[in-house]
């Protein structure tokens, strides 16, 4: 029996975890964080018996004690509570679905506790690579992907046998906007910008995909993740999602990772790795698409990408700025407060006023957040 903590359960990683629990019946999860929806928080609770649970504010955690007083679990709030999950002595392997750089100190502490990671939480990496992975290396921890580019390019490497990688192929869908030009992304609605094509995730991470920054958090996290030069990841935009990414190697073989478009899918593979269970749900018909393509991504439409790359070239503290900018640009147009464009024009901004820390540590990292959001708060709202 696998046991397992999940920080973020009530998000769309975190639900998806537990659907991959309900139907495999071996997993105990025995930690739960949530944001606000205690609603969900304690149906959860009552199917799965967590022993602890956390939820951000204090206020929201007494009213849950209330409402589970029936059930034999501590209830804690805070960072100090989502570390206690991250690091609860009966868990073996945290799953880290929350979304931001909140996820940041829980990941580090269950690392320092020999926890194994599986991670869907991108920005422990994009800002705090350089610490994790050899963090991760030192107290021998596996950090294992969840994203489903990143799972499918370390599939993909199970079969190296330690050859090294000459490129890794990152495919992105092209998301609602492909083939759209800058001026035609002027008059984009909230509305517009959750219509993924082929993905249902969380309201930030679509609007991520639709802008192709979430494609630039993913270069980020590949370099760290896979120990690549950033001008070994490549970009492919391929409208099918079927090809989830690729590895090509030295002598020009290329091996590929193909699927329906099914979160499940690198969650359970995180899960039980290397084990493969069977899973429910539909299956790769290659004849049902009738075509795949590929296409360069069009950078000048969608600048965020190429800032991401930026970003990493310049690196240090940059990342973050680069990853913050974006959190409060999103959550800002999300609130109808700025327009569609300006997401990656206030990221661009971002970077062109910030320094460059060389070897940020977490303190560090926190602050450049920290200065970005008071930055954009005078810029957006002069």
């Amino acid at each position: 029996m696998k046991k397992i903590a999940i920080l973020g359960s009530t998000g769309s990683i975190g639900t998806q975890t537990l659907s991959v629990v309900r139907e495999q019946k071996d997993i105990q999860v025995v930690a739960l964080t949530a944001g606000s929806n205690i609603g969900l928080l304690e149906a959860q609770m009552r199917e799965f018996r967590p022993a602890l649970v956390c939820v951000a504010e204090e206020k929201a955690a007494e009213e849950l004690k209330v409402r589970t007083a029936d059930l034999q679990v501590k209830v804690v709030s805070g960072m100090e509570g989502l570390t206690e999950a991250a690091v609860w002595p009966e868990s073996e392997i945290l799953v880290t679905a929350v979304v931001g750089m909140i996820g940041l100190r829980p990941t580090i502490a269950a690392i320092e506790a020999g926890k194994t990671i599986a991670l869907a939480n991108k920005e422990t990496l994009v800002t705090a690579g350089h610490i994790i992975m050899p963090l991760a290396e030192k107290k021998n921890v596996p950090v294992l992907p969840v994203d489903s580019e990143h799972s499918a390019i370390f599939q993909s490497l199970q079969g190296a046998a330690g050859n090294p990688v000459h490129r890794i192929l990152l495919t992105a869908s092209g998301g609602p906007f492909r083939g759209w030009k800058k001026e035609d992304l002027g008059n984009v609605q909230v509305e517009d910008a959750l219509k993924h094509p082929n993905w249902a995730m969380g309201k930030k991470i679509t609007v991520d995909s639709s802008t192709m920054v979430n494609k630039g958090l993913e270069v980020m996290e590949a370099r760290w993740l896979f120990g690549v030069d950033p001008s070994q990841i490549q970009v492919v935009v391929h409208p099918q999602s079927v090809i989830h990414s690729a590895v090509e190697f030295e002598d020009g073989a290329v091996i590929a990772q193909l699927g329906t478009p099914d979160m499940r899918l690198p969650i359970q593979y995180a899960l039980y790795y290397p084990q493969r269970r069977r899973l429910s749900g539909k299956r790769l018909n290659l004849c049902v698409p009738g075509s795949l393509t590929f296409e360069e991504p069009d950078m000048e439409t969608f600048p965020g990408l190429a800032l991401a790359y930026r970003a990493l070239e310049q690196g240090g503290s940059m990342p973050t700025v680069y990853n913050a900018a974006n959190e409060r640009a999103v959550a800002l147009f999300l609130d109808r407060k700025i327009r569609y464009p300006e997401i990656t024009e206030l990221i661009e901004a971002c970077m062109d006023q910030a320094g460059v820390i060389p070897e940020p540590g977490v303190e560090e990292i926190l602050a450049a957040e920290r200065e970005v959001y008071e930055y954009i708060q005078r810029k957006a709202f002069r």
